[in-house]
């Protein structure tokens, strides 16, 4: 078993806090990120948009530039109108689904600050409701009667409002909570480059750490940060589907399970070059991992770096996770440690020299 330890201070207060798809560093999400990565890195900064780069080590132009990376964004929700009546409908901001919202208490970040909100819906008495629970069903109630008594509270179109839930830890083996998409992944960045600072490991390259923004609609982040660092190489963090529950299919989506280990994704946005250096560093480190096939690999940062600023060799390695897009999102915690191990010791396994074309 590997010593590899997490902080789950670092942990816990990350997954607790707030980083809304637009407003990643402005609801405090990001900036925990941030505040804890600094003290291991060279540098860091924070783009246009809201995107973290942690420098681990002084820049050389003459040197290969390596990424390491996780989104920070969550789903969530706009506000979207209010009606005269004080009662507020919503779109999505990210994949949000609206069947899990029905009975949810919300945050809706105000120009005044946090306001506590629930989501309404039809009771089971009415025959007549929309079970599927589309966006015209569900509604936000922060207790106000009227269109103005939300505008005094500081509450305006283009708000966001966020599921009011925190981490739990099930039976000591999973971490449980909501938007572990993705900052499990940002999580493990930040571990791996703490550790590189605390074991004072050289490397023959520039190694940036990045925490994208806004991957939950269309992966702008990982695009922005690929123009703005052009990587030579990027090792992408995601979740996947755990698919050893009831709720998959894993003869149509893939064999993966919690507690196996970290998913090394094969698809035609990652690097065969790299995905052999990876595999070949987990046999050798003894580093549990599973396999995924993916048609394309856009759906992760993973096509944003492989097919952005000219491409880059890119590989995914994702976390198994139950129950995606919930407030119940599960991670089984030997699977954060083999993504932070596996990671780590392929950053070491980079050579100057590396060769990244075919021919």
């Amino acid at each position: 078993m590997s010593k590899t330890k997490v902080n789950e201070e670092f942990l816990v207060k990350y997954l607790n806090s707030n980083s809304p798809v637009g407003f990643e560093i402005e609801c405090g999400g990001a900036k925990k990120w941030i505040d804890y990565v600094t003290p291991y890195a060279k540098a860091v900064e924070v783009d246009t948009y809201g995107t973290a780069y942690a420098y681990y080590n002084e820049t050389d132009p003459d040197k290969k530039t390596v990424v390491i990376e996780a989104h920070s964004d969550e789903i969530s929700w706009r506000i979207n109108y209010i009606r005269p009546d004080g009662f507020i409908r919503v779109i999505r901001n990210g994949g949000s689904d609206t069947l899990i919202a029905p009975s949810k208490r919300v945050d809706i970040f105000g120009n005044k600050g946090k306001v506590k909100g629930v989501f309404g819906f039809p009771p089971i008495h009415d025959n007549q409701r929309n079970e599927n629970a589309g966006l015209q069903d569900i509604f936000l109630d922060v207790g106000a009667s009227s269109k103005e008594e939300v505008l005094e509270l500081g509450i305006e179109v283009g708000d966001v409002a966020v599921f009011d839930d925190k981490l739990m830890i099930l039976n000591d083996r999973y971490y449980v909570g909501r938007a572990l998409d993705n900052r499990i992944g940002g999580v493990a960045i930040a571990e791996v480059l703490r550790k590189l600072y605390e074991n004072k490991v050289e490397l023959p390259f520039n190694l940036v750490v990045i925490n994208a923004v806004q991957e939950e609609v269309g992966l702008h982040g990982g695009q922005m940060a690929s123009f703005n660092i052009k990587p030579d190489i990027a090792i992408v963090t995601d979740v996947t589907h755990s698919t050893d529950s009831p709720a998959y299919n894993a003869e149509r989506q893939g064999d993966i399970k919690a507690g196996q280990g970290a998913v090394i994704d094969r698809s035609p946005a990652t690097h065969n070059v790299i995905h052999r250096l990876i595999r070949k560093v987990a046999d050798k480190k003894g580093i549990p991992t599973q396999l995924q096939a993916s048609s394309s690999g856009l759906g992760t940062d993973a096509g944003a770096f492989s097919y952005g600023s000219g491409g880059c060799a890119t590989a995914l390695i994702s976390f198994p996770l139950r129950s995606m897009h919930t407030v119940v999102e599960q991670v089984h915690k030997d699977d954060v440690v083999s993504v932070i191990r596996l990671i780590y010791h392929t950053l070491k396994n980079i050579s100057e020299d590396i060769k990244l074309e075919y021919l």
